[in-house]
């Protein structure tokens, strides 16, 4: 069973960053993805990046490429998202979240962390 932790957000200006922060703990030899999510109010959750875990490759939401980064410290099992250049429609709850197959599925879900874009 694998527990994600998510840190680091908060309320930021627009143009500002904020670095996300997940912490995986708990059979975390079976992770072969994780990404971060994001939802709005009244929105759906909706994808934002992707890391394989093993090899390092990404994928972008076409709404925050060139904006954000994701990257991973396998030796931590930390996944970090880098968000610069931030909206105000970036405003969300961020959640974590790992996969053990290549799959759409997504096994595992940090509780969220807020990030308030202000205009």
């Amino acid at each position: 069973q694998v527990q994600l932790v998510e840190s680091g957000g908060g309320l930021v200006q627009a143009g500002g960053s904020l670095r996300l922060s997940c912490a995986a703990s708990g059979g975390t030899y079976s992770i072969y993805k994780m990404g971060w999510f994001r939802q709005a109010p009244g929105l759906e959750r909706e994808v934002v990046a992707i890391i394989r875990w093993s090899v390092g490759t990404t994928y972008y939401a076409d709404s925050v490429k060139g904006r954000f980064t994701i990257s991973r410290d396998s030796a931590k099992n930390i996944v970090l998202l880098q968000m610069n250049s931030l909206k105000p429609e970036d405003t969300a709850v961020y959640y974590c979240a790992a996969g053990q197959s290549p799959t759409l599925v997504w096994d595992y879900w940090g509780q969220g962390t807020q990030v308030t874009v202000s205009s």
